[in-house]
């Protein structure tokens, strides 16, 4: 029986992720504008409203729609700021990010998920979207970004990352030690760095930021 797409990506969001505590009417609107299904694997479209991570090549997933919605809303983007998204794997953040911020700046490691990712959001027209093959240990960049959203987990949070926000913004991550990591949202304040914690989950680890491997005898 062929599935109504657009039946199940409302239900996702009603159903979903608006029960977990995602309440921000932009984010809802555009988690139910962006068609998912277009951006799962080929071989999971008909799971790409289910409640479980995806798995994607090199060991990555997909997130949860309910943890896309909570990272998104954590970031509390405004029409006017600059995002920058660490990690962009197939690219469905990033669009939604181009719905809700003014311009995007996503890097992402695996060139063949980048070229992926480039084919997907031609087809949406996000022309405030920049997007290139990087390694985020050695990439760099004099911009300085209102938002930064990072798409795996790191065993802590580097401070190059900390580096590329304004003064007042603040970077989403998922830090800590898996199985049991945190989801926080960082704010760069006058008075020093600001923690609120978000969630537990468990996610893979970015690229290049694992925890080193522990031997015991």
């Amino acid at each position: 029986m062929p599935i109504d797409f657009n039946q199940a990506r409302h239900a996702m969001v009603e159903q979903q992720v608006r029960p977990w505590d995602v309440l921000d009417r932009r984010v809802l609107d555009v988690l139910g504008e962006i068609k998912r299904e277009d951006f799962v694997p080929a071989k999971y479209r008909k799971l790409a409203f289910a409640d479980l991570a995806l798995p994607l090549e090199h060991g990555e997933v997909m997130f949860k729609p309910v943890l896309e919605g909570r990272l998104l809303q954590a970031l509390d983007l405004a029409p006017t700021d600059e995002v920058l998204e660490i990690g962009a794997g197939t690219g469905f953040l990033t669009a939604c990010l181009s719905k809700l911020a003014r311009s995007v700046q996503a890097i992402e490691w695996h060139a063949d998920a980048v070229v992926a990712a480039q084919r997907r959001l031609q087809s949406l027209d996000a022309i405030n979207v920049r997007l290139e093959q990087a390694d985020a240990a050695t990439w760099d960049t004099a911009q300085r970004f209102d938002a930064i959203l990072v798409g795996g987990a790191v065993a802590e949070v580097p401070a190059r990352f900390l580096r590329w926000l304004k003064p007042g913004g603040r970077l989403v991550v998922v830090r800590g030690q898996a199985p049991v990591q945190e989801a926080v949202c960082l704010y760069a304040e006058a008075e020093g760095l600001r923690t609120e914690s978000l969630l537990e989950t468990d996610i893979p680890y970015l690229r290049g930021f694992a925890p080193e491997a522990r031997f015991a005898l």
